[in-house]
């Protein structure tokens, strides 16, 4: 539809702009020329407007994208020198045509002498030059738009196919982790593990179907996140202390891309909790200012050899989408504070995309 749009305007802009060229003469008649005087005057002109726009389509429907874009250069010199020159010879037989047919009235004598025919013949070449370089100026811009336009198009549709091969990874990657862990959680208490097969269901919906789509409305997002924290709370004893502020209303349909940050809130329980099971883990949102922050803080420790919770893409994942779905619309602090030994990570996207 649209495309179909734009050539209805482009024929529009030519219709316009040639319907302008012809009726110009009308308005170059001089004081005391009779309407006879005034037609004669523009017929005689009307040839010259008509080879203006016969070089025109000429160059702009043939030799530009049949020839110069075609890279046969020395064809399309030459087909033009030819063209000028009958088009010239064209313009001078209409100009005398239309004086013979309509022969002038004036009795009053010219104003100045007619230039010689040589001169006029390289004043009309010159034109016919420069309607030649309009044509090519045109189809030019034109070539170009459309090779942005099919550039932006193919970096549209790249960036669509790494964003369904970076969710197809993060949904087995995610249901490896929660497996994991309550995978640890049947050795010790198989009770706990029960109920964590719950919570489980009730995140599947969410991280199978809802991540399939670009953007999820921010109300989901959270509740999938609150779930998943109830989850890992399941697994955690009493000796870790943690933390929620999440200040999201219920019904915030702010969109916000799906999962954008799980893998920080899993790597959170995954290191954020010793071997002897203490340690602190701080998570909080909020959405103001138009913007989403996510900031989570936790104690740092190292991941153990026999921990099976991942492979470690989940921050690979998280980079990339990032760049993808918020380019120059998000910042990113990550890193380890040296005087309290514990990670953070503080993502802010700005809603302005």
């Amino acid at each position: 539809m649209s495309k179909k749009l734009n050539i209805n305007r482009t024929s529009l802009i030519h219709i316009l702009c040639w319907g302008l060229i012809i009726a110009f003469p009308l308005f170059m008649y001089r004081q005391g020329d009779t309407m006879s005087d005034a037609m004669r005057h523009y017929l005689r002109s009307l040839g010259a407007s008509m080879g203006y726009m016969a070089i025109f389509y000429f160059n702009y429907t043939y030799t530009i994208p049949r020839l110069l874009f075609e890279n046969k250069r020395k064809r399309f010199v030459l087909y033009n020198i030819i063209a000028i020159f009958v088009t010239v010879a064209a313009m001078t037989w209409w100009w005398h045509w239309m004086g013979n047919l309509f022969p002038s009235t004036e009795t009053a004598p010219p104003r100045f002498n007619a230039p010689p025919r040589w001169t006029r013949f390289v004043q009309m070449s010159l034109m016919l030059i420069l309607v030649v370089g309009l044509s090519v100026a045109i189809r030019m811009s034109q070539r170009w738009q459309k090779l942005q336009e099919a550039k932006k198009e193919a970096e549209r549709t790249r960036t669509e196919a790494e964003l369904k091969n970076l969710r197809n990874q993060l949904n087995p990657h995610f249901l490896l982790n929660t497996l994991n862990n309550i995978y640890a959680l049947i050795a010790f208490d198989p009770e706990k593990a029960q109920v964590a097969v719950g919570e489980l269901s009730k995140l599947l919906r969410h991280a199978l179907y809802d991540n399939q789509k670009k953007y999820v409305p921010l109300y989901k997002e959270v509740e999938f996140i609150k779930n998943y924290i109830e989850l890992m709370k399941i697994r955690v004893t009493n000796n870790v202390k943690i933390d929620t502020a999440i200040n999201i209303e219920k019904d915030d349909a702010t969109p916000i891309a799906p999962l954008i940050f799980i893998s920080l809130i899993e790597n959170a329980f995954k290191h954020g909790v010793s071997q002897a099971g203490e340690g602190e883990i701080s998570i909080a949102m909020s959405n103001d200012d138009d913007k989403i922050t996510c900031e989570i803080v936790n104690t740092n420790h190292p991941k153990r050899d026999n921990d099976k919770s991942g492979s470690g893409i989940g921050l690979e994942q998280v980079a990339k989408r990032l760049e993808l779905m918020y380019p120059n619309h998000y910042t990113w602090e990550k890193g380890i504070d040296e005087n309290t030994k514990k990670y953070f990570s503080k993502i802010i996207l700005y809603n302005e995309h």
